[in-house]
């Protein structure tokens, strides 16, 4: 018989809701640090804002997991179309490049960060994507060149498509990243970056709930059912 996993809340006073309140407001919502402090102490949870960042770094990934374990399991990636695309991140005034995956949907699947933007970049990135989903129909890039040699190297060369224009979704998809990123007052450390876009990009999947494409009645019933599939994943 196999062993119950061990509850990861049994050496913390404060109970899983607060700090998955905590959690979720700080990954969720474009919030520093201390503005979830004093939001918390509004509703009388009385916590420091080095709590708060002890909490996501703990529990971030814990919980994003968890929705990508749920959402993996529900999907057919192998069917999918993947939009592919970098951009440039400072850390410590050093340029890196996150490079991002998402689906035909918008939502994002998979995260890498590196220092250059060559074939062995975008090689790792996408042998790393492939392994967690598999591999897609199709993949949209922009002209960049280490795709085509990456993807040629791998066997997708010819399920490529490149245009002006067929990659906009990849490209608006960093606008929640980068609001992120201007509240946190950029990175300081690689580690830190590529953990914050992972767990960032699963929350923000889970409660993107396409509100300008349905009606108030259908957003408010995705709204409650997001809300309560994150309390059952904290729990």
């Amino acid at each position: 018989m196999a062993r119950p996993k061990p509850n990861p809340f049994r050496y913390f006073n404060s109970s899983p809701e607060v700090i998955r309140l905590a959690v979720m407001m700080y990954v969720r919502c474009p919030l520093s640090l201390r503005n979830v402090e004093d939001l918390l102490h509004e509703r009388g949870i009385d916590i420091c804002h080095e709590t708060v960042r002890f909490w996501w770094n703990r529990f971030g990934p814990l919980f994003a997991g968890e929705i990508r374990k749920r959402r993996t399991r529900a999907g057919n990636f192998s069917l999918w179309h993947w939009h592919v695309d970098e951009v440039f991140v400072k850390i410590n005034g050093e340029l890196h490049y996150l490079w991002r995956a998402i689906d035909h949907e918008g939502e994002a699947l998979e995260f890498f960060v590196s220092k250059t933007r060559d074939k062995a970049g975008a090689l790792k990135f996408l042998k790393k994507a492939m392994k967690h989903y598999g591999r897609p129909e199709i993949i949209v890039t922009d002209g960049l060149r280490s795709y085509g040699a990456a993807m040629r190297e791998i066997g997708k060369l010819k399920r490529r498509e490149v245009g002006r224009w067929k990659n906009n979704q990849a490209e608006n998809s960093h606008q929640s990243f980068r609001r992120r990123e201007a509240v946190m007052l950029k990175f300081r450390r690689t580690k830190t970056l590529q953990k914050f876009a992972a767990v960032h990009g699963q929350i923000h999947n889970h409660f993107n709930l396409e509100r300008h494409l349905v009606n108030r009645e259908i957003y408010k019933q995705r709204r409650s059912a997001a809300l309560a599939e994150c309390r059952a994943v904290a729990a």
